[in-house]
């Protein structure tokens, strides 16, 4: 559910058709521009540090962070602009406006992390079986500054990674990040307290196996998102149970719930009502309590007075 909403009892109804729109909540993603402008200039400036040290002490280590952290850098772009695209109006064409676009750069995301990931295991494996010698105080003051940097922009999105996979995706690149840092400052600890090389790659693969698990969180959830599946925080039957349960509603058919966007819910269903259409107030309070018990923001109900006249949508493929 997203943040900053405001409820109305507005709402339209078509008496003739008997379909009922609920468009009187305003649930525009909260704006974290500021928190993204900071972060991309923050990290923008840190991999060309850290690039810069890893060349001159020739630590590879700290050359395959930097490209990690160039890819992060994209990734805040992409969910920037997605972030913005989703609060844009809706137009003739796109009539739900660009609320998607958060969905796809949630996936974006969770792609990059992979292909990031991938590279830095490739470079670490090789390191494995041939491990460089590494300047550990260079890397360990370097690494250290990374930390600084990747945990105060982790924590500038960290009250919007519930509401908003997008936001979530973002706060996970800069976590991951402060992660793989810490990592390395404990590698250069353990190198220059043993002088064991190895220690590097294998610190390495570890921060590696834990990105992963949460990238593929991530990646799961936004493949979710994008097949229209019904968000895991909503339970579909007991939303079927509560319409099959109001008052004058015989049978509910053609129930549809799915994400419109990483923050918001829409809801379609038919309602069967023989004793006539229940008025406006009904069909207001409804919406209401679908948003408020169920966190289902956007919901469009038809309301049909014989249960003999048939609807074209009533099928057996569908819910």
């Amino acid at each position: 559910m997203g943040l900053g909403h405001q409820h109305s009892p507005a709402a339209t109804q078509d008496r003739h058709s008997g379909h009922s729109h609920d468009h009187g909540h305003s649930h525009a993603p909260e704006s974290f521009d500021r928190a993204f402008a900071i972060g991309i200039v923050l990290n923008t400036g840190f991999v060309i540090i850290e690039a810069g040290a890893g060349f001159w002490y020739g630590s590879m280590a700290l050359v395959a962070d930097a490209g990690h952290n160039l890819s992060d850098v994209l990734s805040l772009l992409i969910a920037w602009a997605a972030s913005a695209a989703a609060r844009r109006p809706p137009s003739e064409r796109f009539t739900y406006g660009l609320k998607s676009s958060s969905i796809l750069a949630a996936m974006a995301n969770a792609a990059l992390l992979l292909v990031a990931l991938g590279a830095i295991a490739i470079e670490t494996f090789r390191r494995l079986f041939d491990p460089a010698p590494v300047e550990p105080g260079a890397i360990m003051i370097v690494a250290g500054i990374g930390i600084v940097i990747n945990t105060a922009t982790a924590l500038m999105f960290v009250r919007g990674r519930k509401q908003d996979l997008n936001i979530r995706g973002a706060y996970l690149h800069m976590a991951a990040d402060a992660a793989v840092s810490a990592g390395v400052v404990i590698a250069g600890l353990l190198i220059a307290l043993t002088g064991w090389q190895w220690v590097d790659p294998v610190a390495g693969l570890v921060i590696v196996a834990i990105i992963a698990v949460g990238t593929w969180g991530l990646l799961k959830d936004s493949v979710k998102m994008a097949l229209l599946a019904v968000p895991d925080s909503i339970d579909m039957p007991r939303v079927r149970e509560f319409l099959a349960g109001l008052p004058g509603v015989a049978a509910v058919h053609d129930l549809h719930i799915w994400p419109m966007s990483t923050t918001e819910t829409a809801l379609t269903a038919h309602l069967v009502m023989p004793e006539g259409h229940p008025g406006d107030i009904f069909l207001h309070d409804l919406a209401h309590r679908l948003d408020h018990d169920f966190g289902i923001h956007h919901s469009t109900l038809q309301v049909e007075l014989s249960p003999d006249a048939g609807c074209a949508l009533e099928r057996a493929d569908t819910v």
